[in-house]
Formats: C-alpha cells, structure tokens, sequence
C-alpha cells in the first residue's frame, strides 16, 4: 500500500461538538509533532475529532467507549441532513424548560442515529461550559448554560464534517483495541482523559466507566508496544508527575493550552501539557 501524506489543513470543517480538553487551540503544536507521512489513522479517544479534521487523512479508524458520542458521528457521517433537521426543531424550542426535559429522555439511546446526534449537539450547545458529563447510571447531569444565542445548528460545518467523514470507519470501541489494528506505518494519536493536576480539577465521567490511573499505565504500556511496532505514536496528556514517570523513556514536550473546566475561575487559565512521542 503506498504511503498517504497528511492532508494540509482543511478551513472547511472544525469538531461539531464542544469536548473536555479538547485540542483545537494546540492544533499547531500537534500538527509539528506528527509525521508527515503516515498509512492509517487512529485515533481511539475521538472526543471532538480536532486533529482528525486538520489533517482529513483518506484513512482513519475514529473509535471511542461513549457509544452516544460515536453515534453522533455516524449520525452526522450518514444521515446529516436530517441531524440539521431534527437540530433546528431544538433551537426553535429552546428554553431552560426544554433544555431540562430533553435532558431528561429516558428512551434517547433508542432514537436512530442522527435522533442522537442531534440531542447530543444541542445539549453539549446549551449545556454548562459545553461539557459532557454522565452519572453512573449513564444519565447525562451537565445544567443548562447561561448563553443568549447559543449556536445549536451550523448547517455549513456539519455538512463539511459530513463530507470529512466520508469513507471513515467510526466504531464504539476500548482504546486497548488499537493493537489489533495499527500496523507498521501507520499513525495513533491518543488523546485520553488527562491525570488530574489536583485532587479537585479530576474530570473522567466522559463515560459511566471513568478512566482511572490502571488504565493510564495500561495506555502507557499499548503506546509503547505500538512504537516498538514501528507505528508513529502521539499521546496528549497532562504534566502530572505521573504522566512524567509512565513516559519517561518517550521525547516529551511541554506547551501551554487553556481549560475552561475547573471548580474555580482563578483555575481555568493556561496549563502546561504534554505531547509524547
């Protein structure tokens, strides 16, 4: 199989959802840090997908444990005229109330695809700080956000990340199971919940699972057997002592990014992380 070249940045498509520690500020930074040629891409925490749509390889197998995020992308990916529709039935409904009763659908996971595309976008639009957040039970508890005119259907970009998604294989699946599907050549950017800096800025409830220290020293260990397989690998995490040490034989660079998830306003500015390779 020839060798695929990253795409050049694409200005037409951009993450349709808002996601915890998302990398769209640092995209310059993971950009340098990547190879310029790669086979196949994989990124198996898929969250809001930033690096996916810069580079737009021809390639890639998008996967995730939050099946309602996956199938928000298969819903935007196959049917994303009807994810428009269905969103602009929300805006024109929009309200605290609704916002609340929405939030509340016992039978969502029962939609089609493009039904939970559509009330994953809206509520990740309204919701506080744009977060996506689950109990244990798997019920969404994020409140209602303070916005005026919050931008809940953007007709132009879920089209462009439609056709972005073309021809991708996107998949409800354990970051372990990259192993079976990375080869020589290819390029994995993992991308996981980040190890708490402090006891109070832990936030892993992306799914009803959480994503604790056993499985960053699991992910450590994957991130190494995959180089060793000669794949091109990239992880993004915090610059906790522990992600220093689980990586200490990885090339490890710090930049500066901004996180808006924090119990107080004074913690929400620019933070030191890591790229590793």
């Amino acid at each position: 199989m020839p060798v695929i070249a990253a795409a050049p940045a694409s200005a037409d498509a951009k993450p349709f959802v808002k996601w915890v520690g998302g990398k769209r500020q640092i995209l310059r930074e993971l950009r340098q840090a990547a190879p310029e040629r790669f086979e196949r891409y994989h990124e198996p925490f898929l969250g809001g997908g930033a690096l996916f749509f810069h580079l737009r390889p021809k390639q890639a197998y998008l996967t995730d444990s939050n099946e309602r995020l996956i199938r928000a992308y298969q819903g935007v990916q196959r049917q994303v005229e009807d994810v428009i529709r269905l969103l602009k039935v929300h805006q024109s409904r929009h309200n605290r109330r609704y916002f609340m009763s929405t939030r509340a659908r016992p039978d969502v996971d029962g939609g089609s695809d493009a039904e939970v595309a559509a009330w994953l976008i809206y509520l990740n639009r309204t919701g506080y700080n744009g977060l996506y957040r689950v109990n244990s039970r798997n019920v969404f508890n994020v409140p209602p956000g303070n916005y005026k005119k919050p931008k809940i259907c953007d007709e132009e970009n879920l089209r462009a990340c439609a056709r972005a998604l073309r021809g991708i294989h996107i998949a409800v699946s354990g970051f372990e199971k990259v192993l079976g599907r990375a080869k020589r050549g290819d390029f994995v950017y993992f991308d996981p919940p980040y190890v708490p800096l402090t006891r109070t800025s832990s936030f892993t409830d992306y799914t009803s699972k959480g994503f604790g220290e056993a499985e960053q020293k699991e992910l450590s260990e994957i991130a190494r057997t995959l180089k060793r397989r000669g794949v091109h690998v990239l992880l993004s995490n915090s610059s906790a002592p522990l992600v220093r040490e689980l990586y200490r034989d990885f090339q490890q660079e710090e930049v500066s990014a901004r996180r808006a998830v924090n119990s107080k306003a004074a913690g929400r500015g620019p933070v030191q992380e890591l790229l590793l390779r």
